[in-house]
């Protein structure tokens, strides 16, 4: 019996997100708040311009939040989750999305939620940075609390290996082809020495001259805050080539060089290395479907006042 009722129970999780993902809609604030998608596109191109890692860190932000509960602006919650192993220290992006959220409220009172805005931002952060753009299905609702085990459980890490990989995805209903898309934010942005130490010393499937210019600012004993880019031929521009990296040994983490290692997911990696095409309509139907991970809507959650704290 326990058998048979937890399969419902399952059948009835899964019924209620489709349910919930359909509520949403891109023309969701067409009429309560018609300027709010160009109040953000404005605050993210603003910020990008200004600091071109802050478009990988507020994609980042988004998958962060999205596999801890769904993407409901829990990560922005003060404390909590931003204390999770994952999180704390490599966040950042905060103070965007709390300045966007402050003009959106200044045109539109407790209309737009933190949780959109962190969605629209992750995809106009893409597009700034070069990369394709997608339709945004829009009406999420902001959580009241937030999870920090589930962000120690829930978010693969540098190290993960490939199955890690593909289980950690697949436990939020996405398919090995989405995390290989998803994989390629990596075009974009750096990591902090101490996620690549033990790849560049000890691991052997590595580019020796890649290994060697990066130790120079990543010493084994010592600088595991130093940034290196996880792309090193086009750190800045959105684009495949996080790809043709991997397939020459350039991976920057452990969990981007299993996807090219004699694996499953090499023809993928080739794919998308030989056909920027394939990887942009990859990466943004991977990117909807990462965005409707368990959204609240209707009357669920809140419109938070301000993106760090539950209302009062």
């Amino acid at each position: 019996m326990a058998a048979s009722a937890s399969c419902i129970s399952l059948v009835v999780l899964v019924a209620l997100a489709t349910v919930a993902s359909a509520q949403l809609s891109p023309t969701f604030y067409d009429t309560s708040c018609p300027r709010a998608l160009a109040t953000i596109k404005s605050g993210v191109m603003a910020a990008v311009s200004s600091d071109p890692r802050m478009g990988a860190s507020l994609l980042r932000l988004h998958f962060h939040d999205c596999f801890v509960q769904g993407c409901d602006a829990s990560v922005l919650l003060s404390g909590m989750e931003q204390n999770a192993i994952p999180n704390n220290g490599s966040l950042r992006g905060f103070g965007v999305i709390d300045s966007i959220k402050t003009q959106i409220e200044a045109i539109c009172a407790q209309t737009v939620s933190c949780a959109d805005i962190l969605t629209v931002a992750a995809r106009d952060s893409v597009v700034a940075l070069g990369g394709p753009s997608w339709t945004v299905p829009l009406g999420r609702r902001d959580s009241i609390d937030a999870n920090e085990a589930a962000a120690n459980s829930d978010l693969p890490g540098p190290t993960s290996s490939r199955s890690d990989l593909e289980l950690a995805f697949s436990n939020k209903g996405l398919l090995t082809v989405d995390m290989v898309a998803l994989s390629g934010a990596h075009t974009i942005g750096q990591a902090q020495c101490g996620t690549f130490k033990d790849r560049i010393y000890n691991e052997t499937n590595i580019d020796t001259t890649f290994a060697t210019s990066l130790r120079a600012n990543c010493p084994r004993s010592n600088g595991d805050g130093s940034l290196a880019n996880l792309d090193t031929t086009t750190a800045n521009t959105f684009d495949n080539a996080y790809y043709t990296n991997l397939m020459s040994q350039k991976g920057l983490l452990h969990s981007d060089q299993v996807l090219f290692n004699n694996d499953t997911t090499d023809n993928t990696v080739r794919n998308f290395a030989s056909n920027p095409a394939a990887f942009s309509s990859a990466f943004t139907t991977a990117m909807i479907k990462m965005g409707n991970i368990a959204p609240k809507t209707g009357t669920q959650g809140q419109i938070r006042l301000s993106c760090s704290r539950v209302n009062s």
